[in-house]
């Protein structure tokens, strides 16, 4: 993974996301990091002000290493106009964060130093960085065929409920809960990372912008118009290569 590229705020210079009062926000996480944490070993700069897709409510996501602390915290502030979410790691304790990460599938610490900028470097952060990229290209914990099975299992139970519904208004909820499994679902037997909330896309996009194109417009008809067809054609379109919907003669063993 290349390194990162800092995308203009196109707003006049010293100020940042329509607020007159706000610095640009790499002089704004600079400062912070100079005033809240001047003897850790390392910052970096992460989160959508760094990708073009900052709004009028994005905050600033800044890591920081310092070996001195004994345990991780994050804390939220609103320093130079920003609001400000800061992840403080010593030189161990974002492992465990990262190993999380790729339990879990959703990479957000590594994703943030792999692409943050950096803002302090005493010697710790460029190795962390490359942790973090390994981390990336080797992709999520794969899942086994006993998870894929079940996975396939419940994706079919909320497309069957999906199907079956005829209340708008549980629809409604149903359609989230159904979007999210099979969001899951494509990209976990994929190998590929996955995301939340509006990573949820942005993961779909990064495996195939085709497809999550046909994700996101299937699911749009279906808020708009009440039209379902879109939506259980794609869902069993993200079934049909590892057998289809599952239903009868699935067993889950139960765990003691």
């Amino acid at each position: 993974m290349g390194r990162p590229v800092i995308v203009s705020v196109c707003e006049p210079e010293g100020y940042a996301m329509g607020d007159p009062g706000r610095l640009q926000p790499l002089e704004a996480a600079e400062r912070f990091v100079a005033e809240h944490f001047p003897d850790c070993d390392g910052g970096v700069l992460g989160g959508s002000v760094l990708r073009g897709e900052a709004t009028d409510t994005s905050d600033l996501d800044i890591v920081i290493f310092d070996d001195r602390l004994p345990s991780a915290y994050r804390e939220s502030m609103v320093e130079f106009g920003w609001p400000i979410e800061v992840f403080v790691h010593n030189l161990t304790s974002y492992r465990g964060f990262f190993e999380s990460d790729r339990q879990r599938a959703r990479p957000a610490l590594a994703r943030m130093v792999s692409e943050g900028v950096v803002l302090k470097d005493a010697g710790a952060v460029e190795a962390v960085r490359q942790e973090a990229r390994d981390l990336l290209d080797d992709g999520p914990e794969p899942w086994s065929d006993e998870t894929l099975q079940m996975s396939r299992y419940y994706l079919t139970d909320a497309l069957d409920d999906f199907i079956g519904c005829d209340d708008r208004a549980e629809g409604i909820f149903i359609a989230g809960a159904l979007a999210e499994a099979a969001h899951e679902f494509v990209l976990r037997a994929n190998g590929q990372w996955v995301g939340a909330s509006k990573w949820i896309l942005r993961a779909l996009k990064h495996y195939d912008e085709r497809f999550a194109e046909e994700y996101a417009e299937a699911f749009d008809r279906y808020y708009r118009c009440g039209n379902k067809e879109p939506v259980v054609e794609l869902v069993d379109r993200v079934l049909q290569p590892h057998g289809g919907r599952l239903f009868d003669g699935f067993k889950q063993q139960a765990k003691m």
